[in-house]
């Protein structure tokens, strides 16, 4: 059996709000629903990522609203490579989005890094390579 990861989807509690933060800040092309639909797909260049209502979910699978083990960590987060950190992180800031951790160099890992999250609380990494990595 060979499985190919086709799609990301965000289980969300404030729809409307993280469906234009995707579309209108981060720029993604939607495929498919619009800020009512209650659930939306977005082309990023490789999978599909989506969005849906907790709430219809929940109507598929029960209890999606219990709170995690740990509530105050965060279960997965997105990242999006970018060309320049500095100037995605300066739009996120010009449009008041919640950052995490401004960019900085992360020579270990070969890359500069900013974080923040989304209207829902997801959290977000956005990284270019540091120069003379591929």
């Amino acid at each position: 059996m060979k499985l190919q990861l086709t799609h990301l989807r965000l289980l969300v509690s404030n729809y409307k709000d993280t469906f234009l933060f995707y579309r209108d800040l981060l720029g993604f092309d939607v495929d498919w629903g619009d800020e009512n639909t209650g659930y939306a797909e977005f082309n990023t260049g490789s999978i599909q990522l989506a969005l849906l209502k907790k709430e219809l979910m929940a109507e598929v699978v029960p209890n999606t609203d219990e709170p995690s083990s740990v509530a105050n960590q965060d279960k997965t987060f997105l990242i999006f490579a970018v060309d320049n950190v500095d100037e995605v992180y300066q739009q996120l800031q010009a449009h008041q989005v919640n950052i995490i951790a401004p960019p900085q160099d992360r020579s270990d890992w070969g890359i500069r890094t900013a974080h923040f999250r989304d209207p829902d609380g997801n959290l977000i990494e956005i990284y270019t390579n540091l120069s003379g990595n591929n």
